[in-house]
């Protein structure tokens, strides 16, 4: 079931055109066709057939034997980090920043929006920071009328980015955040031999992208700027400043969920209160990322029994580029959880695992936990409101390079 979910994965976009073919039944074509349903809907059918082999009980162990947080820590984050206080004061760190590099104000936008917020994501949490991404780059460039290539090549350095990003930090990305613990990964050991290399390479990443299309830029740079959340009236400093007190006690309690949902339904009710400073909240958006990676964790659960031995085979170099590999068809989280699991590890076997699963995160849009939020909020902008899961992985592969040098040369 998990390899036809990656089928389905691979192949949504069949769904679409078998609902245009058969109209009488296109809303389920189009529900079959939507990426975010797909683990979700994979996941149920594994649990039907969990209750018909062993009885309705023991599917219920299994559902209730899965850990759900970072599914719902998810949902809250994208959607405080998404209200209009947080993403105006994001929106205007990055313009403030773009004036000071000396190139056109659109070209500079973008350079930021690949390279500031997913460096970003080690403090606010990867979700977090690719929530804010990507809504600002839908806004401001995605808006416009672009290519497909700059289209598709944005997205791709931006999951590869927000994936090595959150790593000078340990308890901002969840492959880390999986084994610093356990392994005693420490602020300085993460600055020392991952923040540097991941920072090094979103540099390059970002600066090759915005080069490429510079033409391209420079005519965004000469058009009028859309409206990116300036309707209404302004946002009191005030409420943007409770806006970031809920940000800064979601991520800080990210690993109790009883704690970040009060503080959500809290939230909830400061934005209700204060209606005109708002823009509508992406609940929609955010509760189908949050089923599309609760399906995961159930159908991840049954991955163990290949992943562990396979992990177990590996020398240190064959780990890395395994690792690489893997992320791309299951959560990197997942993956380094499991390398966790596995006693008598070297340190340089631990450093290839990690580095292996942060460099493979943006190939896919199941490769990392954030990447399914960035897919539902850009995808309305592409052809057939679809992503190709071809071209993310074609648009990632460069970046995807970028990233092994700079973990394995340097």
């Amino acid at each position: 079931m998990f390899a036809l979910a990656l089928v389905h994965v691979f192949s949504a976009k069949a769904f679409e055109r078998v609902a245009h073919r058969y109209p009488a039944h296109a809303g389920i074509f189009h529900l079959l066709g939507e990426v975010e349903v797909v683990f979700g809907f994979w996941a149920m059918v594994l649990v039907a057939g969990i209750a018909i082999a062993g009885g309705g009980g023991e599917a219920l162990r299994y559902l209730e034997s899965r850990n759900y947080t970072e599914p719902m820590f998810v949902f809250v984050i994208m959607v405080v980090a998404a209200s209009r206080p947080i993403l105006l004061l994001a929106r205007a760190a990055v313009e403030r920043g773009a004036l000071l590099l000396p190139m056109p104000r659109a070209t500079a936008t973008y350079f930021l929006a690949l390279f500031l917020l997913p460096l970003l994501g080690s403090f606010i949490t990867e979700p977090a920071a690719m929530t804010l991404a990507a809504l600002l780059l839908r806004d401001r460039f995605y808006s416009m009328p672009i290519s497909g290539r700059l289209k598709y090549a944005t997205i791709g350095v931006l999951f590869v980015n927000v994936s090595i990003g959150g790593t000078l930090t340990p308890f901002a990305a969840p492959p880390v955040l999986m084994v610093a613990a356990k392994w005693d990964w420490t602020l300085p050991f993460m600055l020392e031999h991952f923040g540097w290399r991941s920072a090094l390479a979103c540099l390059v990443n970002a600066g090759g992208v915005t080069l490429l299309f510079s033409p391209e830029l420079r005519q965004l740079s000469a058009a009028p700027a859309p409206s990116v959340g300036n309707d209404g009236p302004a946002v009191p400093w005030q409420l943007t400043l409770v806006h970031l007190l809920f940000l800064f006690g979601v991520v800080v309690f990210a690993h109790h969920a009883i704690v970040f949902m009060a503080l959500f339904l809290f939230f909830l009710g400061v934005a209700s209160a204060y209606e005109r400073h708002q823009d509508r909240l992406i609940l929609r958006e955010a509760l189908m990322v949050a089923f599309f990676l609760a399906g995961l964790v159930v159908l991840g659960g049954q991955q163990q029994w290949w992943l562990q031995a396979l992990l177990e085979r590996m020398s240190p170099t064959v780990a890395y580029y395994g690792a690489t590999a893997l992320t791309a068809v299951t959560d990197n989280a997942a993956l380094t959880y499991l390398g966790s699991l596995v006693e008598g590890l070297t340190d340089e076997f631990k450093y290839s695992l990690v580095a292996g699963a942060v460099t493979g995160g943006g190939l896919t849009v199941i490769a990392n936990a954030p990447n399914p939020a960035g897919y539902s909020i850009l995808k309305s902008r592409f052809e057939h409101e679809e992503i190709s899961a071809l071209g993310l992985l074609a648009a990632a592969m460069i970046p995807t390079l970028v990233a092994i040098g700079a973990f394995r040369l340097f």
